[in-house]
């Protein structure tokens, strides 16, 4: 689905070149939950941002579905799902989740059923009428989710949704996502600062050094995919977040 050669970044600014990214390689697969994980400024949102074509690198190869990302976009390969929910406050859910299927020209009656299949998808049935401000963070989050699925994308690109969430409420959220996972077999790129998250949600962990964001372990998760939260206590559990706390250690020798 998402194939990275040996991609560089630098972005210019006022105080000169920047490197961002350097020498990264990474193949997902189809149905790949894979999460991106380091300290903060290695380059995990760049990574993201550059899949989806807000960010250009600099040299290296890229493609999702085979395409370049700016074609990739333009065919709607994904769905992005930003750290702040950024629903528009003077539309209600309903209309919120619709937008992208409005602007894509969709009939009312087909926006009608694929709003109510989202919804229910992130348990917001009920709540179409609502407007963000009288939704807690988590829901508004789930929201988000929704209208990143309406277009039902291939991919979804998310960039640490749930950062800003108390422990209860991620916890709840991180097993509605899996639920999500298994139901609609998307593609999920997550980037979260969590080792427990990731190692909890992923296939497969990438384990980023600061930057100049480099890959310095790629962990394929031999967890069950039945995952309940109790499973953080398993010693299975324990010794995949130990080989990420190591690999997140090991790449602070660049600095």
């Amino acid at each position: 689905m998402i194939s990275v050669k040996d991609l560089d970044l630098i972005f210019e600014t006022n105080d000169g070149p920047v490197q961002a990214l350097s020498n990264v390689s990474l193949e997902i697969e189809k149905g790949d939950f894979v999460s991106f994980i380091g300290p903060s400024g290695c380059g995990k949102t760049t990574l993201l941002r550059t899949i989806a074509a807000l960010e250009k690198p600099t040299s290296g190869n890229l493609l999702v579905n085979g395409l370049s990302p700016e074609d990739a976009r333009k065919n709607r390969a994904y769905g992005y799902v930003f750290q702040a929910a950024g629903l528009y406050p003077w539309r209600n859910i309903y209309r919120n989740v619709s937008l992208p299927l409005e602007i894509m020209g969709y009939k009312k009656n087909e926006i009608t059923r694929i709003v109510e299949k989202v919804l229910k998808l992130v348990d917001l049935t009920g709540f179409e009428k609502k407007f963000p401000w009288q939704l807690s963070g988590g829901m508004q989050q789930r929201a988000s989710i929704a209208r990143a699925l309406s277009f039902n994308a291939n991919i979804l690109l998310m960039d640490e949704p749930f950062g800003a969430l108390d422990e209860i409420v991620r916890d709840h959220l991180n097993e509605q996502l899996l639920k999500l996972w298994e139901t609609t077999n998307k593609t999920i790129c997550f980037v979260t600062h969590s080792i427990s998250e990731a190692v909890y949600l992923s296939t497969k962990i990438v384990v980023m050094s600061p930057r100049p964001g480099r890959i310095t372990d790629i962990i394929e998760n031999t967890l069950p995919s039945n995952r309940p939260l109790e499973i953080r206590d398993s010693k299975e559990f324990l010794s995949v977040s130990q080989r990420v706390r190591e690999g997140l250690r090991s790449g602070h020798s660049y600095e």
